[in-house]
């Protein structure tokens, strides 16, 4: 049995747990916060037997994109009276980032 870590863009949370659940895998949401950019993301817990990791694969990654942000640079120290105005700068954004992991042991406690 494998455990799946996805950690996606909150944007594309809603799809790609829809399209797991219709598939029939169960999957667990926590809702995080980036840490260059601080925007919201999502980390999804799917357990799965090992047959079944390519499929989930496939699902994640026809469901969660890279996009192109625009953000503004953190503002440099600067003296007093200086004036500095910063240019966007272009970034990706989105994906996803999935760890598998091999699960020793599972149990369901009622």
């Amino acid at each position: 049995m494998k455990l799946i870590f996805a950690v996606i863009q909150g944007k594309d949370a809603d799809n790609l747990l829809t399209a797991l659940r219709e598939n029939g895998y169960r999957s667990t949401q926590i809702n995080s916060a980036g840490g260059f950019l601080r925007e919201n993301n999502v980390t999804v817990l799917i357990g799965v037997e090992d047959p079944y990791v390519p499929d989930v694969l496939r699902l994640i990654e026809q469901n969660c994109y890279t996009r192109t942000q625009y953000v503004n640079p953190l503002l440099p120290i600067m003296e007093p009276g200086e004036f500095y105005v910063p240019n966007p700068v272009e970034v990706q954004v989105g994906g996803a980032t999935v760890f598998v992991l091999d699960v020793e042991r599972v149990e369901r406690i009622p």
